[in-house]
């Protein structure tokens, strides 16, 4: 997730959207009264390149952590770049790999990097300005091309750097989990099994009438997985 201080509001409505969302999906709009008013928000200035280099750094670890290794790196150009300033692709191309691996970068996330900022350089991961043209298909078919970047990992960027306002992203298990106690037999104080969680057909049928707000929908299923938590269920109102 993006800096608090760095983010703003999606660039559609949210409240709109998720009025519109209650009047499509009953079982939703429970939810959503539930979890009260969007709070979605967006990352505000960064280039795709910055935001895949972060996506990339913080695969498979906790954000904590992630946002030290993060840190380390951006740091570690501090001398060619400034201080906080995010280094180019030509920075990540030249720099000696023991400079990477010093920030706590694995030798898988050192690769991916190196082929992000190659493929920044020869146009396959676009500007700002031109992935801004782009649908929502070919931007998951030019960033898919970079190493360690699959489709999950680009419509997280789709919903929370470019805002987006329809995607769903039917492998997230957030997504699924907050889908079964939604609409599924999940009961918050069960124990979750693949058998559990939706079939992704199940899920795309269902958010046929979230359309074209299934991006505010998803972020509903995240907040009903929240909301099944002990902890949040005993600030629940009678």
């Amino acid at each position: 997730m993006a800096h608090p201080a760095r983010t703003r509001k999606p660039p559609y409505n949210a409240d709109e959207a998720a009025t519109a969302l209650s009047a499509a999906d009953p079982k939703l709009a429970k939810i959503i009264a539930k979890a009260g008013p969007p709070r979605l928000r967006i990352a505000g200035s960064q280039s795709p390149f910055e935001a895949l280099t972060e996506a990339i750094i913080y695969q498979q670890l906790h954000g904590k952590a992630a946002a030290t290794i993060h840190a380390r790196m951006i740091a570690s150009f501090e001398e060619v770049c400034g201080l906080g300033v995010h280094p180019s692709p030509e920075h990540l191309l030249e720099c000696p790999t023991i400079q990477l691996r010093s920030a706590g970068l694995s030798a898988n996330k050192t690769l991916a990097l190196r082929d992000l900022a190659a493929k920044t350089l020869d146009g396959t991961v676009p500007t700002l300005a031109k992935i801004r043209r782009m649908s929502d298909d070919d931007i998951i078919e030019h960033l898919t091309q970079v190493r360690g970047i699959g489709k999950w990992t680009v419509e997280m960027m789709l919903i929370f750097r470019l805002g987006r306002p329809d995607i769903l992203p039917v492998d997230d298990y957030g997504v699924r989990k907050g889908f079964a106690l939604t609409f599924g037999k999940l009961k918050p104080t069960d124990k979750v099994t693949n058998a559990d969680l939706p079939k992704p057909a199940e899920m795309i049928k269902r958010a046929e009438r979230w359309r074209p707000w299934r991006s505010l929908a998803s972020w509903y299923m995240w907040r009903a997985c929240d909301l099944a938590k002990p902890d949040a269920a005993a600030k629940q109102p009678e």
